[in-house]
């Protein structure tokens, strides 16, 4: 469990051009895996899935979250891949989609096996205000989870070695939004999910092409990063 101080957050924005002014602070600092045509696809994404452009700060944290997950796969397979397209693709942009889905910013968001970070640590960048917690069971995925807290300089973060079931007493009801993506059994995971939500709260989990038959809430469909494309999201609104 880490908590560490923020890093500094200027207002510059980026303007999706892959080299000159919209290149973002910190270049050298492992960044250099996104480049070009696959920085100008991280910046329009963004774009589209938080409806603004992203600062530079943000976007080079983004880019730092990335080289970090390619350094630690090294050693550790942590994503299904390591191409830089689909990194963006699957990890960031896919991520920044659960902002639609929950439709305002929350104050305290849980992370439910985030595995490599996605989505809460995505999220975390782009709204330095939230808290977060990230519960994530795999001992090398949660030690990858602190190590990236502290080398992107996130505060308002902890990270939880532990399966989600065994802190459901010391943690229920406390989150105004809990998410996950790919954890497990739906029949198994949500009920487990809104537990963990306050009155009033939301969860949100990623879904599969195909909507199968969850025991709460509802599919819905949000705007997705192409033209008629959409991304399916579980949605259980917990009563007040």
């Amino acid at each position: 469990m880490d908590r560490l101080e923020p890093a500094a957050d200027p207002p510059a924005v980026v303007d999706g051009s892959a080299s000159g002014p919209g290149r973002a602070r910190g270049e050298g600092r492992g960044e250099g895996l996104i480049t070009g045509p696959r920085r100008a696809q991280l910046i329009r994404g963004a774009r589209v899935a938080l409806g603004r452009p992203l600062t530079a700060e943000e976007l080079s944290s983004l880019e730092r979250y990335l080289a970090l997950i390619a350094t630690w796969s090294r050693v550790h397979r942590l994503t299904g891949s390591t191409e830089p397209g689909w990194l963006i693709e699957h990890v960031i942009l896919d991520s920044l989609l659960f902002a639609r889905a929950l439709g305002r910013v929350p104050e305290t968001l849980l992370d439910i096996g985030p595995g490599a970070g996605a989505p809460g640590l995505p999220l975390k960048i782009v709204w330095r205000g939230l808290s977060l917690t990230a519960i994530e069971a795999r001992r090398r995925r949660a030690s990858f989870l602190t190590t990236a807290v502290r080398e992107l300089g996130l505060s308002g973060v902890t990270v939880l070695n532990c399966r989600a079931e065994a802190l459901v007493d010391e943690l229920g009801g406390r989150y105004d939004a809990v998410v996950f993506r790919a954890v497990g059994p739906l029949e198994r995971v949500v009920p487990l999910a809104v537990r963990f939500a306050r009155p009033g709260g939301v969860v949100i989990g990623g879904g599969p092409p195909i909507p199968r038959l969850a025991p709460l809430g509802r599919w819905v469909e949000v705007p997705s990063l192409g033209p008629g494309r959409t991304r399916r999201f579980l949605r259980v609104d917990v009563p007040g």
